[in-house]
């Protein structure tokens, strides 16, 4: 087996990984938040959901990995669609969220889940950015940064959970996700250029 099958494969390892795991988390996430009325807690499972998107998107992607000049576009294309869905539900949750001055219960699983997905989240975006580097597969430098992303949005629930459980700081969430919208922004516009340049 060449270098490249051998990448590809750890490739598909990892990002089924981070599918499966987005999948429980995604469940737990939905769960917890339902019983302590956390808005931010839905919305991180909710998250988790865009996430699973695009791990599928790229598990297509790299199972074709014969076909790469005719998938990889796709995949960059489907994958920025997914950062733009992700920027459009960081709106809303948010928004919702400080609208109705949502204040939710403490919640200690909440915070067992984001703290499992911080340890977690970064080191499995680092080796898939450099699997995807290796083979150069762009749309698997953009799945990595969605996973960032989660890691990121891990870091705020995890303060705002536990900046409401102490301190009654419920808009802490929120304000912080809001920050990172610019950046979902220009990832999403950069994979749906980068997939259109690669028709052209």
């Amino acid at each position: 087996m060449d270098d490249r099958a051998v990448l590809v494969r750890r490739g598909l390892w990892l990002t089924g990984f981070t599918a499966a795991y987005n999948v429980g988390e995604a469940i737990a996430a939905i769960a917890f938040g339902l019983v302590a009325l956390s808005v931010a807690l839905i919305g991180f499972g909710l998250d988790s959901g865009i996430e699973v998107s695009a791990a599928v998107i790229l598990i297509w992607r790299l199972r074709r990995d014969h076909l790469r000049e005719e998938t990889e576009h796709r995949a960059l294309r489907a994958i920025g669609t997914t950062f733009l869905l992700l920027a459009v539900y960081v709106v809303a949750q948010a928004s919702w969220t400080l609208y109705t001055s949502a204040r939710p219960e403490p919640s200690l699983p909440g915070i067992v889940i984001a703290v499992l997905s911080l340890a977690l989240m970064p080191p499995l975006a680092l080796a898939k950015r450099r699997i995807g580097q290796k083979i150069g597969s762009k749309a698997m430098v953009a799945e990595s940064m969605e996973t960032i992303v989660c890691s990121l949005l891990s870091a705020f629930l995890l303060v705002g959970l536990v900046a409401n459980a102490t301190l009654g700081w419920w808009w802490a969430d929120p304000l912080a996700a809001l920050a990172m919208v610019p950046f979902l922004i220009k990832e999403g516009l950069e994979g749906l250029e980068g997939g259109h340049h690669d028709d052209d």
